[in-house]
């Protein structure tokens, strides 16, 4: 029986039938890829003449055959474990033509997407000139690129190809401003390879100023109750993209296409554009499209992409001063599907990567895009280590509170984790405390900023507003758009290194 997925696969192909007389790959199969390694076996597939025999076969391993149907042929070759490159090579048998790739890796295979922070290029960051002089003492880290293209029906295949599978070169990753490579992406790949010691293949597939609902099939938005539509996301984000988006016209022709690829996992960093667009669905919508993404990688690799697949994000950065009600305090909530941290019960194998303490208000791209991208990788690295690769003895989360505690005048709030310790006594308005009758605390005015007025190795205590103990039902934590300078957040773990994220929590009295 035929998965949804599968289905949906076979119904675009019909749309390349007419140009797959050509005998090919696929568009995103090419020298110097990496495909996914042992245990895993990789998806081989491309376009052909009907009815012919292909036979696929890789230096130093058993030939595989399979037939073309409807224009498309496709095979799934043996697990391989990671060596020297390998040749792949593809004849067809009609027409005596034989395709052979060269160089070819095994090794893990990450996808890259979101909006323009993840499509911001190492040539954008701090220090662009030193990491793009290190391109080249990676060449096991390969690049992979999709171009930028929008369809109202799912494609089988990319429109284009930005970047082909490459080496890393200076010239490849510092391309234009928000074209190639991204930062994030690439920077994620080195610091995971000087980890594991084999190949990386990155692959690329994001587009600035573009809200979740695009990234989104159909079928994930309806079970967030969101119809297909034109989607009027706001442009003062200065990401020069269009202000108008039509709902899944990036999964239809960015993401769909890749669904025969067997990958490792996914990194993701997006939210901005759904700030002011959808916000109080995004603890819906970005959850929901995990699981999409998840279900249709899996069906569409014949299951070779695990079912639960990995998946990191970026907790979004900051944008404007002095501001909280730029929606960017709630999307950082929701992204966690109001957990507050990652992975958790809604987002399983989810692992996130805060960047609420790394504002760049002198970033030449606006201070929606700071420059930093070194750090933001670092974290998600960590995490990757951790929920991808289960090292145990990996720190990626920063402390979290178990409960807060009325007593007296003071709250107590305890964390799961020990925290660093030298935390200044301000009144820099980290903290607030919901002084409600009704219980009710919401984004209102109910809110009053408190004192930070001691600490220790798990907890922080913090003053109380001025209103009734009976009251006093919630406390709330870096609540604003642009809470803290940069690594100057007050919670931070025992070694200094993590940040804890914002958080809402109720509190209880003694």
């Amino acid at each position: 029986m035929l998965t949804t997925v599968t289905f949906s696969l076979l119904l675009s192909a019909f749309a390349s039938v007419l140009s797959a007389e050509v005998f090919r790959f696929s568009s995103y199969y090419g020298n110097h890829m990496v495909l996914q390694k042992a245990p895993a076996k990789a998806v081989v597939w491309g376009f052909g003449q009907t009815g012919a025999k292909v036979v696929v076969s890789l230096s130093g391993s058993k030939n595989v055959s399979t037939t073309v149907i409807n224009g498309i042929w496709r095979t799934t070759l043996e697990p391989v474990e990671v060596g020297d490159p390998y040749n792949l090579t593809a004849s067809q048998s009609i027409t005596n033509s034989s395709i052979t790739l060269t160089d070819v890796l095994f090794g893990d295979t990450w996808l890259c997407s979101g909006q323009s922070n993840m499509a911001f290029t190492v040539g954008q960051v701090i220090n662009a000139t030193e990491e793009l002089a290190l391109a080249s003492k990676f060449p096991d880290v390969r690049i992979f690129q999709a171009a930028l293209a929008h369809s109202d029906e799912e494609l089988i295949d990319l429109a284009r190809v930005e970047v082909p599978w490459s080496r890393p070169t200076a010239e490849l990753l510092g391309g234009k401003q928000f074209s190639h490579f991204s930062a994030v992406c690439w920077l994620f790949g080195r610091y995971l390879y000087k980890t594991l010691k084999y190949p990386i293949g990155l692959v690329h597939s994001s587009w600035g100023g573009t809200p979740v609902e695009a990234w989104s099939s159909p079928r994930a938005l309806h079970k967030c109750g969101l119809m297909k539509s034109v989607l009027p996301v706001q442009s003062y984000f200065m990401e020069g993209a269009s202000t108008n988006w039509n709902s899944s016209v990036l999964w239809n022709a960015m993401i769909h296409p890749l669904l025969n690829m067997t990958i490792t996992g996914a990194i993701w960093y997006q939210g901005e554009a759904n700030a002011n667009y959808n916000r109080d669905k995004y603890n819906c919508s970005f959850p929901v499209m995990i699981d999409d993404w998840r279900m249709a990688f899996h069906e569409g690799s014949d299951g070779q992409t695990p079912l639960g697949f990995p998946f990191g994000f970026v907790q979004l950065s900051t944008y404007l001063k002095n501001n909280s009600k730029d929606g960017f305090r709630e999307i950082r909530w929701h992204q966690t599907a109001d957990y507050g941290y990652a992975p958790n019960e809604r987002m399983k194998n989810t692992f996130m990567a805060l960047a609420i303490d790394l504002p760049d208000d002198r970033s030449p791209w606006g201070s929606i895009h700071p420059e930093d991208k070194q750090d933001v990788a670092y974290r998600l690295v960590l995490g990757a280590r951790a929920v991808a690769y289960g090292e145990k003895n990996v720190s990626f989360q920063g402390p979290f509170p178990t409960h807060a505690l009325l007593e007296q005048d003071f709250i107590y709030i305890v964390f799961n984790q020990g925290i660093e310790q030298g935390i200044a006594i301000t009144n820099d308005r980290f903290f607030e405390i919901c002084c409600s009758e009704d219980k009710a605390c919401g984004s209102g005015g109910k809110w009053f900023h408190v004192d930070i007025v001691k600490h220790g190795l798990y907890y922080v205590i913090v003053s109380t507003p001025q209103c009734p103990a009976a009251n006093i039902t919630a406390v709330r934590y870096l609540w604003t758009d642009w809470p803290c300078q940069l690594k100057a957040c007050p919670i931070y773990s025992s070694d200094g290194l993590l940040p804890a994220p914002p958080f809402i929590l109720a509190i209880t009295k003694q």
